[in-house]
């Protein structure tokens, strides 16, 4: 296998910090696929048979409305895991997944999984914090569709990124504006408006694909209270 793809299990979520003696032993039981942009991974109700590690690209995890409309739950990059609630829950996958660029992906078959971890307590308690990670992750999605106005839902999503960045100030926006959009349960133009009025407001400035975080403290007030003051 790769040294790409050893290098992502060891600093996974899922799998860092086990010993190399287990990494070797989930690398073997792995096997490597390549999906093309575009390339759907799996559908919403497929049954769960196995889940995935990214080691390359990017994959947007996603459900379909009766209508058609398409909302984003989340972007899995490398080092992330894929369909692995209902892998341990015995269920079908609840929503599709799908290659926003070209990407390479591990696969690891639920039955033979299972049987690996069985004597493995410290891989287990890290699928434990996993799952309570994604709960916590949906819980937070669900507050900010249901309760945010979308400046509230965007400073909170900048916030999540600095964090998950290492706590910089200056983040990589790590999706298109368009998905981002979507992620929050909105429009272009609405997202547009939102980074306008922050940019007016002195609350960040836009380098590209980079964000300057500038007033961390207002933003965090703007993502706690979840709507711009009157």
């Amino acid at each position: 296998m790769m040294n790409k793809a050893h290098d992502v299990l060891l600093k996974s979520r899922l799998f860092g910090g086990l010993p190399e003696e287990h990494i070797r032993e989930i690398e073997r039981i792995s096997i490597e696929k390549y999906f093309k942009k575009g390339d759907v991974i799996f559908y919403d109700g497929d049954e769960g048979i196995g889940f995935y590690l990214v080691v390359e690209g990017s994959v947007s995890v996603y459900k379909l409305s009766a209508d058609g409309k398409e909302q984003i739950l989340h972007i899995v990059k490398a080092g992330d895991t894929i369909g692995a609630v209902p892998v341990f829950s015995g269920k079908s996958f609840p929503a599709n997944a799908r290659a926003i660029s070209k990407s390479h992906l591990l696969f690891f078959h639920r039955e033979k999984f299972i049987n690996l971890i069985t004597n493995k307590p410290s891989l287990t308690m890290n699928i434990l914090a996993l799952l309570a990670m994604r709960l916590r992750e949906f819980t937070i999605q669900v507050e900010n569709l249901s309760l945010k106005e979308i400046p509230g839902r965007l400073a909170a999503y900048l916030l999540y990124l600095s964090q998950e960045q290492g706590g910089k100030d200056l983040i990589q926006l790590n999706i298109s504006k368009a998905q981002l959009a979507n992620l929050l349960g909105t429009g272009p133009e609405s997202l547009s408006r939102a980074f306008g009025n922050m940019k007016k407001k002195k609350l960040i400035e836009e380098q590209g694909a980079r964000i300057r975080l500038i007033s961390r403290g207002m933003l965090e007030e703007l993502a706690e209270r979840g709507k711009d003051a009157r």
